[in-house]
Order: structure tokens, then sequence, then C-alpha cells
């Protein structure tokens, strides 16, 4: 793994590729652990009351984490969402791609989402654990 690109994606043989998200990831380095990160900016503050909104916000508030390690959307190697309501979630997945996007870049780590009755903060409709690699020198 070279220091561009921090991980191998794992593609068992015989598998349909996955779409949008990658099925394992091999990586070596700097391991960097997000908490569950929701929809609300730097102060604690809800800008968004729809899924699409707080899911910008909080792919932001994870890049911002990431920042802070020296570390970019690329090292990201896992995704864990915890989504309030998968009718809103698949009525909205070209807004959630754009908006991935835009944010991430075309770049697809191994990730879950999971519905969930309830957030532990009652405006969040979405809450994400990120993962991520920064590879040795």
């Amino acid at each position: 793994m070279s220091a561009l690109t921090p991980h191998s994606f794992l593609q068992p043989d015989g598998w349909i590729p996955a779409k949008g998200y990658a099925n394992g990831v091999l990586a070596e380095g700097k391991m960097i652990f997000t908490g569950g990160l929701v929809g609300w900016n730097a102060q604690q503050e809800w800008q968004h009351h729809d899924m699409v909104g707080q899911f910008r916000q909080t792919l932001e508030n994870i890049v911002a984490v990431l920042e802070t390690a020296g570390a970019t959307p690329q090292h990201l190697v896992r995704l864990t969402w915890y989504i309030t309501d998968k009718k809103e979630y698949n009525d909205n997945l070209r807004a959630f791609g754009a908006a991935y996007r835009d944010i991430i870049g075309k770049h697809f780590p191994a990730m879950a989402v999971v519905q969930v009755v309830a957030l532990m903060e009652d405006e969040a409709k979405i809450e994400i654990e990120a993962t991520a690699v920064i590879p040795h020198d």
C-alpha cells in the first residue's frame, strides 16, 4: 500500500462488485475512530430537519474530525450509518449520493446502513460512525 492509497478494497473472486461501498478493506497505519456523529453544526445547533440535510452536515463533521488528525476522506475505511426512517432514506437516494460525492468524493469504503427506532439526540435522523487509517510513512 502506498502513501497515496492507504488501503486495498477486498473483492472476492466471483462476487458481483458492491455498488457504492466496499465489501471489505485492508489497511495499515494510524487508526482514527469517530464517535457517532450527527447532523448538527459545531455549536450543536440543528440547521437541517430533513435526513439529507443532516447527512450532509454529518459528513462535513466527519471530515472536520479527520482533518484534526491530518486525514482526508480518502483515508476512510468504514462508515456505519444509523438512520431513523428507511423510507425517507430510500426516497432520497439520489440526494444522498450527490451529498456524499460533494463531500467525500468517489471514495467508497466498507459501509453498513442500519435503521433504528431512535437516536439519542431527539432531532437526529442519522448518526454515522467512521473509521479511517492514515498509512505509515
